[in-house]
C-alpha cells in the first residue's frame, strides 16, 4: 500500500507549474476557503471536501 506522500500531486505545487492564464489563488465558491493550485487545486479540493464520499481526514467546522 502506497502512502499519499509517495504518489504524484494532483495539482500544481508552485505558481510556475500552472497553465498560462490560471491564477494561483482561488476562493472556493462553496465554502469560501482560499485554495492554492489554480483550477486543478480547486477541482482537487471539491473532489475531496465537497463530494458525497468526502475525505474522512478533513473536518471543517463553521460556527456562524
Amino acid at each position: 500500500m502506497s502512502r499519499a506522500a509517495d504518489r504524484p500531486h494532483e495539482h500544481p505545487l508552485t505558481p510556475a507549474e500552472l497553465p498560462a492564464g490560471d491564477d494561483w489563488y482561488r476562493g472556493c465558491p462553496n465554502c469560501h476557503l482560499l485554495i492554492q493550485g489554480g483550477r486543478a487545486g480547486l477541482a482537487a479540493h471539491q473532489r475531496t471536501v465537497h463530494s458525497r464520499a468526502g475525505d474522512p481526514r478533513i473536518h471543517i467546522r463553521l460556527d456562524l
